[in-house]
């Protein structure tokens, strides 16, 4: 009996171990649970910050229950004179919770910057450059803030890393000055705002067209419409000018039609008719200028200018509203019996005089 006892007492810690992983994965299922029970309710709202909570809270919260109960149990394997790397537990422990803090706030703002712009959450319009912006930068903070408390608990003093910090950032800017002009272009992209991701931007003074898929903080991905991916160095924006077709307000049709010389006499009607017909189209925006006038007297044909506006800026609507103008515009032609006119030449052969008798 003094035997079984000793033997039990010896290996005590065992049982307590077992027990302490035991009440840990039950405590685990219990977060699991109520996490599930909290998603489900907060499932009924339309609150971005309730969902964004679930969702970042689920991983880190079931990794700490386990961190903290490993941590006890091998503090109690451990023993009362424990060996060299059982005296780190504690601190370990503190490091990691505070990493899984870190991984919390890291999730939630990534969940806040990915969904901020669903209309599920939002009714009015959210700028997605703005949201990816803030989203980084918040990132960056907490990552950083995490990484000196975890050190100012270890012991290393802040004071000194921040001095290094900043004397090797000055050898760094100079070894990495393209970065920092990658990273100063985006800033100024964040701010000026002269696109955004999702716009069709292009510029004149660089083989640069497509769609913006995302603003990084080293380079742009611009998606070209051949579906290429183009890859832009932020600070290529701070040398060149960008046009931003996705933010105008209007399409312009602008074209010369001819007819020719032989329906002088019906320009003025043909010219009347095609106003009565843009005034008259709903696609047309009345607001803005309208021009049909005889433009010149060209080499085979009398031009008349046609210029105007169309209500939309989707380019597929456009080229449809240009091509049922047009159409119209050839149908006034043919009604006043007249003709679009193409190239030609009128060669004038002078007869030959009969020689004298």
């Amino acid at each position: 009996m003094e035997t079984l006892s000793a033997y039990l007492g010896e290996y005590f810690w065992a049982a307590q171990v077992f027990a302490i992983v035991l009440a840990t994965a039950f405590v685990r299922y219990l977060v699991k649970v109520f996490c599930d029970r909290l998603a489900k309710a907060f499932a009924s709202t339309q609150n971005l910050y309730d969902d964004a909570l679930v969702d970042a809270l689920r991983k880190p919260l079931g990794l700490a229950v386990w961190v903290v109960g490993v941590s006890f149990a091998a503090e109690i394997a451990g023993g009362e004179e424990p060996a060299d790397i059982f005296a780190y537990v504690e601190q370990l422990r503190v490091v990691i919770v505070l990493g899984l803090l870190v991984w919390f706030a890291v999730r939630f703002i990534s969940f806040c910057e990915a969904h901020v712009a669903d209309p599920e959450y939002s009714s009015g319009r959210v700028d997605q450059t703005t949201a990816l912006a803030i989203g980084k930068l918040l990132r960056v903070a907490v990552i950083v803030s995490g990484v000196l408390m975890a050190l100012q608990y270890l012991g290393i003093p802040i004071t000194g890393v921040l001095a290094f910090g900043g004397v090797g950032g000055i050898a760094i800017g100079f070894a990495a000055r393209d970065l920092l002009a990658n990273f100063f272009g985006a800033l100024m992209i964040f701010l000026d705002r002269p696109f955004a991701v999702g716009d069709w931007v292009r510029s004149p003074d660089r083989e640069i067209e497509g769609t913006v898929e995302d603003i990084g903080w080293r380079l742009t991905r611009i998606r070209t419409f051949d579906k290429r991916p183009l890859y832009v160095p932020n600070s290529v924006f701070t040398s060149i000018t960008v046009e931003n077709p996705s933010r105008m307000r209007n399409r312009r049709i602008y074209e010369t039609v001819g007819v020719r010389y032989d329906d002088v006499a019906a320009v003025a009607d043909i010219v009347d008719d095609i106003k009565r017909m843009l005034r008259a189209h709903e696609a047309i925006d009345q607001e803005q200028t309208l021009i049909v006038n005889m433009l010149q007297f060209s080499e085979s044909s009398i031009d008349i200018m046609i210029y105007t506006f169309t209500r939309t800026t989707v380019w597929t609507e456009f080229h449809e509203i240009k091509q049922d103008v047009l159409l119209k515009i050839a149908d006034i032609i043919n009604a006043r019996g007249a003709e679009i006119a193409f190239p030609t030449k009128t060669l004038h052969v002078v007869p030959p005089q009969e020689p004298e008798p």
